[in-house]
């Protein structure tokens, strides 16, 4: 009887070959599990293609839910972006994926776990080091990893066992998406120089064809979790489909980054994240209004150490736990509402609200009603100033020149 491998599977280009090739290399049987993580795709179709290639098992796993509360929405009380730029959605699924990988292999009994990452990326080190966390017995295969083929090899590979596959060599985009985002590489993007054709993006229009008009929004908070728009309380994958839809309309969410992946190598990446990009922005202003000085200095250490741990495919690690421990600290009182407005492919914050609000406007204001003692500051300003003064006394060849 052969053994069990299960397969993550997304119907694209690699996984599909994957299935044949596994069953020519290693005569192994391939469970295939398709998590559903929001990437409006036709999954039963998905799942009928894995039978039709040659799986002996089919499974869709609907992890929506599961990816906005447990992957998504703890990385933007954590305001993690990926080199200030990135918000992670491809690699927040990959944990998730590594564990329903896990999951299935342990109930279906099956000795290996394999993926379709290739070795020049990052997917292959989150899918590898989160399996590896979990169940540390199984056994991992990364067929493109291993079988030597160029992308062109491959389709025609795809094409020679009649194959279906979503890619040709007139549109080789690699694409991936989920609620967060949308990732898209490969074909003409490899070329730093050229400017990402319109057939590239699909959740965005482009700023100069978005309407003239802007829309403006309002994103309430309990405690850094979004919970409502315009005062419509909503579950987070509701949330995050309006905003998805609404900012894309005005042209917010592209990316185009050149990046620094794990492996070393330097990639140009296109990103579309118009819901990510909107409520990273409204929980950062909230914190700015919610959180001490020295609680926002600290955080943005976090945030980055938080962004690379995931980048780099450490979920399942204890660093992580300690940083997701003061995150959630952080947020006890970032509770509020943020407006924003959305125009030609912008996002910015035009108003902010909270109970918890740390501004106060007797201390701002500098009309009537102001209670700031400024006599006070005189005394400061002479103890602030003290080093300073001492240094240029007792060392005057150090005074600042230019």
């Amino acid at each position: 009887m052969a053994q069990k491998v299960v397969l993550a599977y997304s119907g694209g280009l690699d996984t599909s070959v994957a299935i044949r090739w596994i069953k020519e290399k290693y005569n192994m049987d391939v469970i295939a599990v398709t998590a559903d993580v929001g990437g409006d795709r036709d999954l039963e179709a998905v799942r009928e293609k894995a039978l039709r290639v040659g799986a002996v098992q089919a499974i869709v796993v609907d992890a929506r839910a599961d990816f906005v509360k447990h992957f998504a929405f703890p990385t933007l009380r954590a305001d993690a972006i990926y080199q200030g730029v990135y918000p992670l959605a491809t690699a927040l699924s990959r944990p998730l994926i590594a564990r329903l990988l896990v999951d299935v292999a342990e109930k279906e009994g099956a000795s290996a776990v394999a993926h379709g990452c290739t070795g020049k990326g990052n997917d292959q080190v989150r899918m590898d080091v989160g399996v590896a966390a979990l169940a540390p017995h199984l056994r991992i295969i990364a067929p493109a990893r291993e079988w030597g083929m160029t992308r062109e090899q491959t389709i025609a590979y795809a094409q020679r066992h009649a194959i279906p596959i979503p890619v040709t060599s007139a549109s080789p985009y690699s694409i991936d998406q989920n609620l967060w985002g949308r990732s898209i590489e490969c074909g003409v993007l490899e070329d730093p120089w050229v400017e990402p054709p319109e057939d590239v993006f699909a959740w965005t229009a482009s700023p100069q064809n978005a309407p003239d008009q802007p829309a403006y929004v309002e994103i309430s908070f309990e405690k850094g979790l979004p919970t409502a728009l315009d005062g419509r309380e909503m579950d987070g994958i509701a949330l995050i489909q309006e905003l998805n839809a609404l900012a894309g309309r005005h042209g917010v969410g592209r990316i185009d980054h050149i990046e620094d992946r794990l492996v070393g190598i330097k990639s140009r990446e296109i990103y579309e994240a118009p819901a990510a990009i909107v409520l990273f922005t409204a929980h950062q202003a909230l914190e700015a209004m919610t959180l001490s000085r020295e609680q926002l200095k600290f955080k943005q250490k976090v945030a980055g150490e938080y962004a690379d741990l995931i980048y780099n495919g450490l979920w399942f690690s204890s660093f992580h736990q300690d940083l997701a421990a003061y995150v959630q600290s952080t947020q006890r009182c970032v509770t509020g509402t943020v407006r924003l407005k959305l125009h030609k492919g912008a996002c910015k914050v035009v108003g902010r609200r909270s109970p918890c609000s740390l501004y106060r406007h007797s201390l701002a204001t500098y009309d009537k009603g102001d209670e700031f003692d400024q006599d006070a500051s005189v005394g400061f300003i002479h103890i602030w100033g003290l080093p300073v003064r001492v240094q240029a006394q007792a060392q005057p060849e150090s005074k600042w020149t230019l």
